[in-house]
C-alpha cells in the first residue's frame, strides 16, 4: 500500500487547512486510515482515524471539535479538515494504514505510512 499525503502549508492561527491522503496498491477493499502528527522533538501523536466504511471516526483530545476526518472510497482518499488551527498544531502530518482492519491510536498498529506533509500555524 502506498500513501500520499498532501495539502499542508502555512496558515495563520484561527485558519483552516484540508489534508488529503490518497492510497494506492494493495487490495481493492478500502482501508481504515489514521492521521498522526509529529512536531520537532516530540513523539508521534494520534490525531484522528476512520474505519473502512467511514463510520465512527475518532479523534485525539487535542483536536476534538476542531478537526474532521472523512473519506471518499471512490477516490481512495481520506481527508482531514483542520479548523481553528493553533500554533501548537504545527507538525508534520502523516497518514497511515494499519496492518489489520482496526485503526487504533497507537502508531505501532500501523503498517503503512505516507511521507508526511508539513503544517505550520503562525501566531
Amino acid at each position: 500500500v502506498q500513501l500520499q499525503a498532501s495539502g499542508g502549508g502555512v496558515v495563520q492561527a484561527g485558519g483552516s487547512l484540508k489534508l488529503s491522503c490518497e492510497a494506492s496498491g494493495g487490495t481493492s477493499s478500502p482501508y481504515a486510515v489514521g492521521w498522526f502528527r509529529q512536531a520537532p522533538g516530540k513523539e508521534r501523536e494520534f490525531v484522528a482515524a476512520i474505519t473502512w466504511s467511514g463510520g465512527a471516526p475518532y479523534y485525539g483530545n487535542s483536536v476534538k471539535g476542531r478537526f474532521i476526518i472523512s473519506r471518499d472510497n471512490a477516490k481512495s482518499t481520506v481527508y482531514l479538515q483542520m479548523n481553528s488551527l493553533k500554533p501548537e498544531d504545527t507538525a508534520v502530518y502523516y497518514c497511515a494504514v494499519p496492518g489489520g482492519r482496526i485503526a487504533g491510536t497507537i502508531p505501532d498498529v500501523y503498517k503503512y505510512w505516507g511521507r508526511g506533509t508539513q503544517v505550520t500555524v503562525s501566531s
